[in-house]
């Protein structure tokens, strides 16, 4: 499946791979996609793009990237800022809403994390997208 958002694709897929915490599930990866560009007159980079983050295959994770796909077509998912990571201007940027992005086992931004599927949740929430 995929959706689409300007010049922007999420290809959302099952497969066979599990989460650490999640070992009796599927894995479901969604992949965000942007080309460079320009929004409101300023040039913006994709640098570090294509950004895959990964969810476990289960009732919960399903709602969430159902969620998570309302967020997108409303543009809260990624805004166009300064990279906290690189230093980078007028890149596209995560926009509070956090993704796991690691399949590594205790990575800082990977499973297991048993309080994340609630925190994700609650921003998406505070967001306006329940």
């Amino acid at each position: 499946k995929q959706w689409y958002q300007r010049r922007v694709a999420i290809t959302a897929g099952d497969n066979s791979m599990s989460l650490a915490g999640y070992e009796q599930f599927g894995t479901i990866i969604v992949t965000y996609s942007f080309t460079s560009g320009v929004q409101d007159g300023v040039s913006y980079n994709t640098q570090g793009f294509p950004r895959i983050a990964y969810f476990p295959d289960n009732d919960e994770g399903n709602d969430i990237v159902d969620l998570i796909k309302v967020a997108f077509k409303r543009r809260l998912i990624f805004t166009i800022g300064d990279s906290v990571t690189s230093g980078a201007k007028n890149c596209v940027v995560w926009n509070d809403i956090h993704h796991k992005t690691s399949t590594r086992r205790g990575d800082t931004y990977g499973y297991p994390d048993p309080g994340y599927l609630a925190r994700v949740t609650a921003e998406l929430k505070s967001k306006g997208v329940e």
